[in-house]
């Protein structure tokens, strides 16, 4: 799947099967003001030549680039999907509703990092350029390419906020969905996060980090550049034998290499180790992956070699949001799924997700459920988070965080 456009301002719009057809200094140079490894030319290259976003397993890279004399502009981290898996926003009714009109859903093209539900998604442009414009030139190519392709549907998950309005002014419809975040308004030790609480929650959280305690294990955070290859190589044990015990439903996405090649993103890594009282952090019977940047930490993947109670939420939670509270770190997004996260301070927000189908009848159908769908999702965030257990009803925000209207 290729092509090749023009304009008349000698503007040039490339598809890529694979990253590395783009220079690795100029893709970053794009997307270095936001903050987000997970779009950083290394991660997504990594994942690619690791052979975890492969085509037979589903992943067909199909990145756009536009060049302006050479000079490369923007870019849209895209990928031509199989299946749905991988995504954490199910679009299950989807399918089952485009089966229902004798229609194909699958491929469809999807626009997200993979394997990671990061808030951020958008098309990466160079701020000489008009963001609202590239935009709409953007997905016009991106629609060209869908209906020569016979694909019904374009894909972006986890949108920016920022650049939500301008894709959804070129025509993009919104579905919100749901994750988790903890926010640190200003706290300066752990037990102001844990003075938010109402007594009964705090005891429950000082009776599982007790537990942790009590079973002789402590936990070491280790990072940047005392991250070894031997301790990335026991995380993917970890993170391989966990997937294991979940069976059929463990998604197992990321293979041994990419565990190797994350060592040349160790600047953005951190790992926290459980280990047994006095012994050696690089000896952990226990470890979370974390990643890092700026005022934002990212928890990704876990595994243990014992069964331990509360092990899970003192490597998973506790100890980041006690690491992230030491140096200064405003938001720690734990990563989909688990409502267990809500009584540990975890704050459920709505995210939007943008969409574009190219049947009417499919997309008639979906876009008058939409406005209810959005509605009710914002309801049950309003109702989550009214049951959260903080004392009084006020729920800890930082300054900064906004609400995404439906």
């Amino acid at each position: 799947m290729s092509e090749s456009d023009h304009s008349a301002e000698a503007l040039e719009a490339r598809w890529h099967k694979q990253l590395a057809e783009i220079p690795e200094q100029a893709w970053d140079a794009l997307v270095a003001s936001a903050g987000l490894p997970f779009y950083r030319w290394a991660w997504l290259e990594a994942l690619e030549r690791s052979g975890s976003i492969v085509p037979s397993q589903g992943w067909q890279a199909c990145h756009l680039s536009l060049w302006r004399e050479q000079r490369l502009i923007a870019v849209a981290p895209l990928y031509v999907k199989g299946h749905s898996y991988g995504e954490f926003v199910f679009d299950q009714s989807f399918a089952q509703l485009a089966g229902q009109l004798g229609l194909r859903y699958y491929p469809k093209l999807l626009g997200m990092s993979p394997l990671s539900p990061i808030l951020g998604y958008r098309f990466f442009i160079a701020s000489s350029e008009e963001e609202g414009a590239c935009t709409a030139l953007m997905l016009r190519l991106i629609d060209r390419f869908c209906e020569r392709n016979q694909l019904l549907s374009c894909n972006f998950l986890y949108v920016d906020p920022a650049w939500r309005p301008h894709a959804e002014a070129a025509g993009c419809s919104a579905w919100l969905n749901q994750q988790s975040l903890w926010s640190n308004p200003g706290y300066g030790s752990f037990e102001d996060y844990l003075a938010s609480f109402n007594a009964n929650q705090r005891r429950n959280i000082r009776r599982e980090r007790k537990a942790v305690q009590q079973a002789g294990l402590q936990v070491s955070a280790i990072a940047a550049e005392a991250i070894t290859p031997e301790l990335l190589a026991r995380m993917h044990g970890f993170y391989e034998d966990h997937c294991r015990r979940w069976g059929m439903w463990g998604s197992k996405y990321l293979t041994e290499e990419f565990f190797s090649l994350a060592q040349q993103l160790r600047q953005h890594l951190v790992l926290f180790s459980a280990h047994r009282h006095g012994e050696d952090p690089h000896q952990p019977i226990a470890m979370s992956l974390c990643v890092r940047e700026g005022n934002h930490l990212w928890g990704r993947y876990w595994g243990s070699t014992v069964e331990i109670d509360n092990l899970h939420f003192e490597v998973c939670y506790y100890a980041p949001i006690e690491w992230a509270i030491a140096q200064g770190i405003r938001h720690y997004d734990p990563g989909a799924g688990g409502s267990h996260k809500r009584r540990r301070g975890f704050v459920a927000r709505p995210h939007a997700s943008l969409h574009r189908w190219y049947e009417p009848q499919f997309a008639g159908l979906i876009k008058r459920w939409l406005p209810l769908a959005n509605a009710q999702q914002l309801e049950e965030v309003e109702a989550i988070n009214a049951e959260l257990p903080f004392s009084g009803r006020q729920i800890p925000l930082a300054p900064e965080q906004g609400k995404i209207e439906g």
